[in-house]
């Protein structure tokens, strides 16, 4: 087991690095103040291979998924908002290549960024205002007139929403049916029944677009059903039969895709705040002054990387970033490497991360004093950016119903194989008689065990994302 990372990966962190700190983190003020789209940081990050399909499909061969989390962690580094400016489109990229057609992914997705110095933008239109992670409640509908999907509908807290030049949209075509009845569409630049609604002023992460969708009687072709016909009425086939379908709805399926990638970003924050903790502290910045004055430690007086308060502080955060970026880091291998997250990897990697960030930030702020409050200093900036990783792609409370139902769900799959293990062993001991009977004890114990719980929680496992 080899936890450093390859010559190719040192060599991505440093080039992310440099452009986080020579082109992000300059144009970061401004950007949030205004709450302006970064064009230009967009346009260098092209010129220096940071941005556009040559860089995703980059990522997208890294045979141990490490480069993706690299740069989230970096830009975010730099400036969360940005960093999202400059990564929005890769959701809708997700969405397409979950549920599209090879023809349709080679259509739509070199659109979401744009070739050569053009730079384009896609988003992943999902959210509504009365259904989050609970996605079986959208109520944007998809109805089929002719050769045309007529779609009606909000979405909100849409990154690049309205702007952008590909739309992939989830609605509902068979409201009966919950979250099997649902289907994606794209929708190209320019369609008439597509415009921005509100924009949404935020906290944080103000450089990047956030704004409403509205679907006012949208029409698209049929083709551009992400999967085509064929493949829907299939699924809608079994879910009106009661079978079951093998996999989560493709809204579900994408973010399941892109959460250890949401945890890098919230640790690229957590690690931004803490360098400058140190470097504010070391260059003779002053810790909160009631704490200064409160302090009876033997190191009292001191400067403060040499005080045992602080010493206690700074290396509690340092433990929490290392602990989550792991996560991060395995949940991201198991996805490239096509193991199964069994156990809620993707979700505890996501949930750490953002957690940690929130955690950091306020607890540095804290350790600073008032300094931390001005907006003179960065720490306040990254206060608020950080708190969005508690709430989008799935909120903290969220991810702990998933983690808990998967384990619960591994637990009784490996207590059923223990039983058959232990069927086998006492078969083989026993007479031919003796040997059909107590296979099938055991056997209906463990079934038993495990089906006693599952029907109570079959229906609610849907309403989580």
């Amino acid at each position: 087991m080899d936890f450093s990372l390859s010559d190719e990966q040192r060599e991505f962190k440093a080039l992310c690095r440099k452009f986080a700190a020579e082109v992000i983190r300059p144009a970061a003020p401004r950007h949030d103040a205004d709450e302006s789209t970064p064009w230009e940081v967009m346009k260098e990050a092209r010129i220096r291979g940071l941005h556009g399909i040559e860089h995703i499909q980059r990522l997208g061969a890294d045979p141990d998924g490490q480069l993706s989390c690299i740069y989230a962690e970096e830009l975010h580094w730099g400036c969360a908002g940005i960093a999202l400016a400059l990564s929005g489109s890769t959701l809708a990229a997700a969405g397409l290549a979950s549920s599209g057609t090879p023809e349709q992914i080679a259509r739509w997705v070199p659109e979401c960024f744009g070739a050569d110095d053009e730079v384009q933008l896609g988003a992943y239109a999902v959210t509504e205002p009365q259904a989050g992670s609970d996605v079986k409640s959208l109520r944007t509908t998809a109805k089929l007139d002719g050769d045309e999907w007529v779609l009606n509908g909000t979405k909100v807290f849409i990154t690049n929403g309205g702007i952008a030049d590909v739309h992939v949209v989830v609605a509902t075509v068979d409201p009966e049916l919950g979250h099997r009845g649902q289907a994606s569409f794209v929708i190209g630049e320019g369609t008439p029944g597509l415009r921005q609604g509100k924009k949404e002023s935020k906290l944080g992460i103000r450089a990047s677009h956030t704004a409403e969708v509205v679907l006012e009687d949208c029409r698209i072709p049929a083709e551009n059903l992400l999967g085509g016909m064929e493949k829907l009425e299939r699924k809608l086939e079994r879910a009106r039969s009661g079978k079951s379908s093998g996999r989560n709805s493709g809204a579900l399926a994408t973010f399941e895709l892109t959460r250890p990638v949401v945890g890098a970003s919230a640790l690229g924050i957590a690690q931004a705040a803490y360098e400058w903790t140190l470097s504010y502290l070391d260059d003779g910045g002053s810790i909160d002054p009631i704490e200064a004055a409160l302090d009876e430690s033997s190191s009292a007086g001191r400067p403060p990387l040499e005080r045992q308060g602080v010493q206690q502080v700074l290396a509690q955060v340092a433990t929490e970033i290392e602990a989550a970026r792991l996560l991060v880091q395995r949940a991201s291998w198991m996805g490239r490497s096509g193991k199964p997250m069994t156990g809620g990897q993707g979700s505890m990697s996501k949930l750490k991360g953002g957690d940690v960030a929130m955690w950091a930030t306020r607890t540095l702020m804290d350790l600073v004093g008032p300094a931390a409050w001005s907006r003179e200093y960065p720490l306040e900036k990254w206060f608020r950016d950080a708190k969005i990783y508690q709430l989008f792609e799935g909120t903290a409370e969220i991810q702990r119903l998933v983690i808990s139902r998967m384990q619960a769900e591994e637990y009784r799959r490996r207590l059923t194989e223990a039983a058959e293990i232990a069927a086998d062993a006492v078969a083989a001991t026993a007479s031919n008689g003796d040997r059909a009977e107590a296979k099938g004890t055991l056997a209906r114990a463990a079934e038993t065990s495990a089906s006693g719980k599952n029907g109570a929680e079959a229906g609610e496992r849907q309403k989580t994302a």
